[in-house]
């Protein structure tokens, strides 16, 4: 199965959603573990997430090095080592994992309801699933975790157009 790493934007009833599928060369299991374990959410998640893994848990989510303010949300569905949906800020994210021969396909779904923060979001989930990737084949990080991401913001901005860009980046992305 060949796949693209781009995110597609679609409808999904009154909201939108991005869609990614990534193939990983690792079996599920060591994908759920980097899914779900601290020390490997550390590598490539944008916030911590404290609070009990199972379906209904009130979850707390941090900003490495007070980037951004806390903000709380809520496990929705958590069935290891295949699913995990949550309420992150005004968003649900849904991780789904299926084993591919000797790999995983893990396919990420964002839904939210503001259009214009599109290609911002959808820029910064390619970095994250990016490092995803390089965290789960032990290659090194980057020096800077963004890299990458002003170049895939503008192709996002052509991709998905003018209106799924009217939100820019998150102060927490800014640069001193």
């Amino acid at each position: 199965m060949v796949m693209a790493n781009h995110g597609e934007l679609e409808h999904a009833g009154d909201r939108w959603r991005l869609r990614f599928a990534r193939r990983l060369a690792h079996p599920p299991e060591k994908v759920w573990r980097a899914l779900t374990e601290p020390e490997h959410l550390r590598a490539w998640f944008p916030t911590t997430i404290e609070g009990d893994r199972v379906s209904g848990a009130t979850l707390r989510f941090a900003h490495p090095d007070d980037q951004g303010p806390a903000f709380t949300g809520r496990l929705i569905t958590y069935r290891p080592p295949s699913l995990m949906e949550l309420e992150w800020g005004g968003d649900t994210l849904r991780f789904e994992l299926s084993p591919d021969g000797d790999g995983t396909v893990l396919t990420l779904l964002d839904v939210f309801d503001e259009q214009g923060k599109a290609a911002r979001d959808a820029a910064g989930w390619h970095v994250c699933l990016d490092l995803l990737g390089r965290h789960l084949d032990g290659a090194p990080a980057p020096h800077d975790r963004l890299d990458g991401w002003t170049r895939v913001n503008s192709e996002y901005i052509d991709r998905f157009g003018p209106p799924a860009a009217t939100i820019g980046p998150p102060e927490s992305m800014s640069r001193s």
